[in-house]
């Protein structure tokens, strides 16, 4: 079997196409590297981010719908999306970077044997940064 290496991309929605793009240029320094519409709905943006070359793990997306109220979450959901970090610095520098920008986070926990860095955005969305697992 193949190691796994990444996913190719995780959607989500959002209530407002200019605040993701501000949180995840701005604060996660993530690149907009395309925007296109929702072939269901072309009404509706679709915002795609990533880091500078593409790195599997980095690519997400969103389907804009402004004003729709932020989820609630359940049972038998994927509850946050995580993205790796290198090493305990990188998570380190990122609580010092969250908590100056005014980023709601959980302080650097630990979770299944690593260190991960919990945050949500504006939409409540949750998130984490997780130490690096694999060479």
């Amino acid at each position: 079997m193949k190691e796994l290496k990444g996913l190719h991309h995780v959607t989500a929605i959002t209530s407002s196409a200019e605040k993701i793009y501000e949180f995840f240029t701005y604060t996660l320094g993530l690149r907009l590297v395309k925007k296109t519409v929702n072939q269901d709905d072309i009404q509706t943006y679709h915002l795609y981010f990533t880091d500078d070359v593409g790195s599997p793990g980095t690519d997400m997306t969103f389907f804009d719908f402004p004003g729709i109220p932020k989820g609630v979450h359940g049972t038998n959901e994927i509850a946050k999306t995580s993205f790796r970090v290198p090493n305990d610095a990188a998570l380190e520098y990122w609580l010092k970077r969250f908590n100056r920008l005014g980023v709601k986070n959980s302080g650097i926990k630990e979770q299944f044997g690593k260190k991960i860095l919990p945050f949500v955005d504006f939409d409540d969305q949750q998130y984490q940064l997780i130490e690096k697992t694999y060479e």
